[in-house]
């Protein structure tokens, strides 16, 4: 018979009830803990999903102290680190929200900790368990293009500013560069299989987020709201990375992989004032490439589906439980990422180029 298997969740706002709802729509799964720190919001969320037999915290570590094997971190950016660590010492298995952490330190000892405890510690970036944009790293990693010496990516809502705890220094950290610039980061960076990065010259502003035309919070506004990087990467590669929640644009343009042998263009799917993101799907996805000495455009179609990605990630981490397997998206990968934008930060502070500071683990 398979174990059943037993998960606790922190946190208990809006992405929390997705992590509750794809669980509950699996088999052999059953959520045994809620906690929030906010008295009475994780009774609240238990009711209102109608979550049977789920007991509810206000401390996460008397949450910890139930047999769960796995545990879905969904609090405001600034907790993710300590919840983990101490969900890690607890001896359950981490599936964290994106980002990783606030910043470049709090995400090397997130994974230390996993390493010493033998716990799985997993990202959640569901945007890879799209089949179009695996096709992407399929692409690149086949050689199709030849050497890859310039990634353009990122993307710009016109006008998709979040507000309450997303804009707060201290329970967000950081700002559009966390919320969506990780997901643009992660589609190149996986899709190169990971390059070290090396250095960085940043900018970062919040000129609408602190704008009351632009923004109803804008007296409580102190993250950044637009970015843009100039990234290199060992191997002779260049990252060019930008993102912004708000501007007076329709589009920071498409994403592209500039190789010696072709060039990979991708759009993001979706329309609105809140999309042009890479939080999602792919628009449209083709290949510059010479085809006897003719100068040709390859449109690649894109696959159809109905997936939920989000539900495919949380499925991904309780399967990884069941068979004893590595974490889906492991907390190293995205270490990389994590270390760019803690660089990106010190360099919009120091204007200057800087060195990124990445241990080896």
């Amino acid at each position: 018979m398979t174990k059943v298997i037993k998960i606790g969740i922190i946190g208990g706002g809006g992405i929390a009830g997705s992590h509750a709802n794809a669980y509950l729509a699996m088999e052999g799964v059953q959520i045994v803990g809620v906690a929030d720190v906010v008295p009475g919001k994780a009774q609240q969320f238990i009711d209102e999903l109608g979550i049977e037999g789920a007991l509810a915290f206000e401390d996460h570590k008397k949450m910890l102290e139930l047999d769960i094997d796995g545990v879905s971190i969904c609090t405001p950016n600034a907790f993710h680190h300590i919840t983990s660590i101490d969900a890690l010492r607890a001896g359950k298995h981490v599936l964290v929200e994106k980002p990783l952490a606030v910043t470049l330190e709090q995400g090397i000892e997130m994974v230390q900790v996993a390493n010493e405890t033998g716990k799985m510690l997993s990202v959640g970036f569901q945007p890879r368990y799209d089949p179009n944009m695996q096709h992407v790293k399929r692409i690149v990693q086949s050689g199709e293009l030849g050497d890859v010496y310039y990634v353009e990516v990122g993307g710009g809502r016109r006008r998709g500013m979040p507000g309450g705890t997303f804009i707060s220094k201290q329970l967000a950290g950081v700002g559009a560069m966390a919320d969506i610039g990780t997901y643009s980061l992660d589609l190149a960076l996986n899709a190169l299989g990971h390059p070290k990065p090396l250095t960085v010259s940043a900018f970062t502003s919040n000129y609408f987020g602190t704008n009351s035309k632009y923004h109803p919070e804008a007296e409580k506004f102190e993250v950044e709201d637009f970015g843009v990087a100039m990234i290199r990467l060992e191997g002779g590669i260049v990252l060019n990375f930008k993102i912004s929640w708000a501007m007076h644009m329709d589009t920071l343009g498409p994403t592209i992989f500039l190789g010696k042998d072709g060039g990979l263009k991708l759009t993001t799917a979706g329309s609105g004032p809140w999309s042009g993101v890479w939080d999602g799907g792919i628009g449209s996805m083709s290949i510059f490439h010479d085809t006897d000495k003719e100068q040709t455009e390859t449109i690649i179609p894109l696959e159809e589906h109905t997936l939920n990605i989000f539900d495919e990630k949380v499925r991904d981490f309780v399967v990884a439980i069941q068979e004893g397997k590595p974490a889906p998206i492991p907390g190293e990968e995205i270490l990389v990422n994590q270390a760019i934008i803690d660089a990106i930060f010190r360099s919009s502070r120091e204007g200057r180029e800087v060195e990124v500071q990445l241990p080896e683990l």
